[in-house]
């Protein structure tokens, strides 16, 4: 039977649309050994694939030992890294295998990581360690499973070389990772050619990402101030489901933010334990630049330093305007999944807000897990709690440090619902709040088994539970 992947019908958007002042054409790197950690069957349906008709030597032909004729792209890029201008970036142990057209219509980036050297590696060996590559197929199915935009992991191979790093003890495991998002076009992609002088490049790139990615603007004299805007209120939509879901990125440097609006390259990422603003995920920011509470300040300030690119096409005014709406839509967005977590759904009554401000009050101020709150919530639903205030959370591990007045806030909420809506109440709680929260401790435990017994069930268990 030939390999289902490599009979996928690749489109050509980069190398014909866009031609090679984007990119450059690179190699993978040949591995002494390849063995399938993980493949995303959830994912082969999205691309017309039946996950009993893929064999597991395919994902390992295709993404593991690069068979094929396909050229491998690595992109180019710059970049703000912690408020710094960085003009050596670029895909530096990746590129993108290929493109492919969904059953939804939609046209979908595979791109690689850990695969090998290419021009931008500077120093380092351009591999991934099977570590990073663990990590990060639990952040994508934890954040899709809480409603996140982000990209995901279709397949996760281990490589048999010994790295050396100085964030984890060395030698460490090697490993290659197919990741499946939307686009691997960069704010950083335009940020080059706003660095190289190319306006002409920015207007070529422009006109492809929204005739690809934004085709509801069409063609008209507006479109690129269409553009930003949409980008905009897609960014402030981000930002607002990585704070619902306690989710604090790594590095959230301009070459990690993504022209569709979409979570990607997460870095040493963290969910929070508990409400904590000042929550930082990498060791090494010192100055919490990206910690959770800044989070929307970050993004909003990614987009303004967008601005320069797009200033050759787009009129200040209408940057301005494009950007002015971000807090009110981050706000707006907030609240509503905030407002889903706790059962309610379109709910802005004084009550519900309240409700919500006396919500963060009691996270920030105790020390009740930030996801095991909503889990117990979720697990501890009754018909009761319409009729009877006490009732709500009675079972809950941190029952003693839930307030009366949240309570009864609480209570006045379900009271302005119909009492047939109390259903949905339960179904919008179990829809947004799974039982298992994605914390550091659940990930080196996992990480644990693998290293001292190469265990490998308590990492599938953990991906079937947060997925």
């Amino acid at each position: 039977m030939q390999n289902p992947f490599l009979n996928l019908e690749y489109e050509t958007e980069v190398e014909h649309n866009l031609g090679e002042d984007y990119y450059d054409i690179v190699a993978a790197a040949d591995f002494p050994e390849h063995i399938l950690r993980f493949r995303n069957d959830r994912l082969l349906s999205n691309i017309g694939l039946e996950p009993e008709l893929v064999a597991d030597h395919d994902f390992i032909e295709a993404f593991g030992k690069f068979q094929g004729i396909r050229p491998f792209l690595a992109l180019r890029y710059h970049g703000y890294q912690f408020g710094q201008y960085n003009p050596f970036l670029g895909d530096g142990r990746g590129f993108l295998y290929g493109q492919v057209r969904g059953t939804d219509g939609e046209l979908y980036d595979f791109g690689t990581k850990g695969s090998g050297r290419t021009p931008y590696s500077r120093t380092a060996d351009g591999r991934l360690t099977l570590k990073g590559g663990v990590r990060e197929v639990l952040a994508a199915e934890a954040l899709h499973r809480l409603g996140v935009k982000t990209s995901r992991c279709l397949s996760l191979i281990e490589t048999g070389e010994s790295l050396w790093r100085g964030d984890e003890p060395s030698p460490t495991r090697s490993s290659v990772m197919i990741r499946f998002s939307r686009s691997h076009i960069r704010f950083g992609t335009l940020e080059r050619l706003h660095y190289l002088k190319r306006p002409d490049l920015i207007k070529k790139l422009l006109d492809r990402v929204i005739t690809v990615y934004y085709p509801e603007i069409g063609d008209t004299e507006a479109k690129y101030a269409f553009f930003y805007a949409e980008l905009v209120e897609r960014i402030a939509q981000l930002a607002a489901q990585w704070m619902a879901a306690g989710f604090c990125h790594g590095v959230l440097n301009t070459d990690n933010m993504s022209v569709t609006g979409e979570s990607f390259d997460y870095g040493p990422y963290a969910f929070i334990p508990t409400y904590d603003p000042q929550f930082t995920a990498a060791y090494f920011d010192y100055g919490r630049r990206y910690s959770y509470g800044n989070q929307p300040f970050i993004c909003k300030l990614n987009l303004e330093m967008l601005q320069a690119p797009l200033s050759g096409v787009i009129s200040k005014p209408d940057l301005e305007a494009g950007l002015a709406p971000f807090e009110d839509s981050y706000e707006s967005n907030y609240q509503q999944l905030m407002l889903q977590r706790l059962g309610f759904d379109g709910m802005f009554t004084p009550e519900a807000e309240d409700l919500l401000i006396f919500t963060i009050n009691l996270l920030r101020n105790t020390d009740i897990s930030y996801g095991g709150f909503f889990a117990e919530l979720t697990k501890g639903f009754s018909y009761g709690w319409r009729e009877h205030s006490d009732l709500i959370l009675e079972n809950a591990s941190f029952n003693q440090e839930v307030s009366e007045e949240w309570r009864n806030l609480y209570h006045q909420c379900l009271n302005k619902l119909p009492e047939a809506e109390m259903e949905k109440v339960c179904d919008r709680l179990n829809t947004y709040n799974p039982q298992t929260y994605l914390v550091r401790p659940l990930i080196e435990s996992v990480w644990a088994a693998i290293t001292q017994e190469d265990n490998w069930e308590p990492f599938y268990n953990l991906v079937e539970s947060i997925a």
